[in-house]
Formats: structure tokens, sequence, C-alpha cells
């Protein structure tokens, strides 16, 4: 399946069905993000309910901190 993650075209395993998934498949399920899907901001909640589908647009921003 092929999504466009932050703007880039990317393919993805056939196992990807949810933001869950997807933020497993990036190895972000255990960090601070925010997810938008096709416009929508996702509430953390909602990742395992939420679909994704071969096309979709998901932004991903992720937190790094340092000093």
């Amino acid at each position: 399946m092929q999504l466009y993650i932050n703007g880039q075209k990317t393919e993805v395993g056939s196992n990807v069905k949810s933001i869950e998934d997807l933020l497993k498949f990036f190895q972000l399920l255990n960090r601070i993000v925010v997810v938008e899907h096709n416009g929508e901001i996702i509430l953390k909640e909602e990742y395992s309910k939420q679909p994704v589908n071969d096309g979709d647009k998901i932004e991903i921003v992720h937190f790094v901190g340092g000093g």
C-alpha cells in the first residue's frame, strides 16, 4: 500500500491497517506524536480504530528533546 507520509510517497506493508499499525511500522508507537490523517487530527485513543487506505495523506509530527 502506498501512503503519503509527511508529503512523501511511502510504501508500507500490507499488515498496516490502522494509524496504530503505521506508528508501529515506523517504531513511533511509544513516542509523543501528533497524527493528521487526510487533514484531520487523530486522537491517540482513536489510533487503533482509524483505518488507513491506499493513497491516504498522513502527517506525523514527533517531538525531539535536546538542549
